[in-house]
């Protein structure tokens, strides 16, 4: 009997919201023997609890560095065969005060990874991205091949990661698989996200935030899906391809809200119209035929029983996210 060598895979971002569900879907899974090292800054989004379940397991090592670190990155690179690239400054309003951070961390840290693994040879880089760098759609879902016509600050910086990580595989060949998927939401999410954001404040009776009349629509998608989506693609994905990743469930942020002060028993007298974010995208939505043709992919999670975990989660875990909050005081409203 042979014994096969396990897969060595740099999960960057690992310590954060969707890169943390990824680690602990992936060692949990007996798809593959892997060794799972995670590369974080531990930012303020970065939470080291969130590795906590895993963090006896043999197979598993955390690395607290930054994506920018070029001779971190190029020594990490040497020693594992696929990263996946969850690393990124991610939310709007902050890239709209001030976009430096968002350049050098999504551009510049994307660049620092690649130009690594073109050097060591990596066999597979999947560049974890966004729908946002599509823009704006008023009907209709995006296919992988429409052009980018990034809006914010934060979409831009995700878009020319996502060009400069195509264009190593084009020109030297690297194996780049990229996803874009749409809005998040689950357990152990940064409250300042729409749906944490507004849950935190209505726990404790406070007002929520709601930018102009609220008709921006999103579709939503449970971690654990996007998760699916990612290894999906990572195991079975085609070399220098894109691959949308939804949940299926548009609301306007004025529906979602309504669910949420229900099921917080709340009114809508909590609620706050405060005015829109500048350039702010009215209504996204990606199409996930190429995903659910070629690897089977579809979203398992209903929306109501997920937000109702979710909800759930977050009032139980008071412990985890109150700590985060003076950190996210200074913070408008959500994505």
């Amino acid at each position: 009997m042979t014994v096969t060598d396990p897969t060595r895979v740099l999960v960057t971002g690992g310590a954060g919201f969707i890169g943390s569900h990824y680690v602990r879907a992936l060692l949990a899974s007996d798809a593959e023997p892997v060794e799972v090292t995670v590369l974080d800054a531990l930012t303020y989004a970065g939470c080291p609890a969130n590795l906590d379940p895993v963090r006896s397991d043999p197979r598993f090592s955390f690395v607290h560095g930054d994506i920018r670190d070029a001779t971190l990155v190029d020594r990490l690179l040497a020693r594992h065969d696929q990263v996946v690239h969850l690393a990124a400054e991610t939310h709007v309003d902050r890239s709209i005060a001030g976009a430096a951070d968002f350049v050098t961390t999504n551009v510049t840290g994307t660049h620092t990874l690649l130009d690594a693994a073109v050097r060591h040879g990596v066999a597979v880089f999947v560049q974890v991205s966004t729908d946002e760098v599509y823009g704006s759609i008023e009907a209709g879902s995006w296919p992988e091949t429409d052009p980018l016509r990034p809006n914010s600050p934060y979409a831009a910086s995700k878009a020319s990661a996502d060009l400069l990580a195509l264009a190593q595989h084009r020109t030297h060949g690297l194996d780049v698989r990229i996803t874009r998927c749409s809005n998040n939401y689950g357990p152990r999410q940064f409250p300042e996200k729409l749906i944490p954001l507004f849950l935190t404040r209505l726990f404790g009776g406070r007002p929520v935030p709601l930018y102009g009349d609220g008709r921006q629509m999103r579709d939503w998608l449970h971690v654990s899906d996007h998760v699916h989506g990612i290894e999906l693609v990572r195991r079975g994905g085609r070399p220098g391809e894109v691959y949308n990743i939804g949940g299926g469930t548009e609301l306007t942020n004025r529906e979602l809200t309504g669910l949420l002060l229900d099921a917080c028993g709340a009114g809508w007298d909590l609620v706050q119209e405060v005015p829109d974010r500048k350039g702010h995208d009215l209504r996204y939505s990606v199409d996930c035929g190429k995903i659910a043709a070629e690897l089977g992919y579809a979203p398992r999670v209903d929306f109501a029983a997920g937000l109702a975990a979710t909800v759930d989660w977050y009032r139980r875990h008071r412990d985890w996210w109150e700590p985060l909050l003076p950190v996210q005081a200074g913070v408008v409203g959500p994505r």
